[in-house]
């Protein structure tokens, strides 16, 4: 059996998810359809101005029910360094997105929808934030709510 490392406290678990935002590329996006068939996909992501911004197709299943219900939920890492994002998503249009929000997500990840009539980006505001490594920091794992910071 594997040892189970001592909790973090809250700050350093904010730091630890920061960390992750600002460092990961990738992230798992769950949406649902009108009559509620789930849809899981990963998508690339940048952090900038404490929301994350990542970009798809228009047409696609994730873009197609977020323009109909913003709700939704983001996941990084892996199972044993979760960071959970209780978010709302706003569809905006491959044109429209602010210049130093488009510039952020080129500089991040390399390539640019912007302008790309079959494309769109999805903006994610979070509401709440949760993250824990194991069963030792389940109780303080929600470092936001509201979309405040408790920590």
């Amino acid at each position: 059996m594997a040892t189970i490392p001592p909790a973090r406290d809250a700050g350093q678990r904010k730091r630890d998810a920061l960390a992750r935002l600002i460092t990961d590329e990738d992230a798992w996006v769950s949406s649902a359809s009108a009559d509620g068939t789930p849809y899981l996909v990963p998508l690339s992501f940048v952090w900038h101005g404490e929301r994350l911004v990542m970009a798809t197709k228009k047409n696609n299943p994730t873009a197609r029910n977020l323009r109909a219900n913003g709700a939704c939920w983001v996941a990084l890492g892996p199972t044993r360094d979760v960071v959970l994002i209780e978010s709302t998503a706003e569809t905006v249009a491959s044109d429209a997105l602010p210049d130093d929000t488009g510039t952020a997500f080129v500089e991040k990840l390399g390539w640019d929808p912007r302008g790309r009539e079959a494309w769109v980006f999805l903006v994610f505001r979070p509401h709440r934030i949760l993250a824990w490594r194991e069963v030792n920091e389940l109780a303080g794992r929600e470092l936001m709510r509201d979309g405040v910071w408790r920590v």
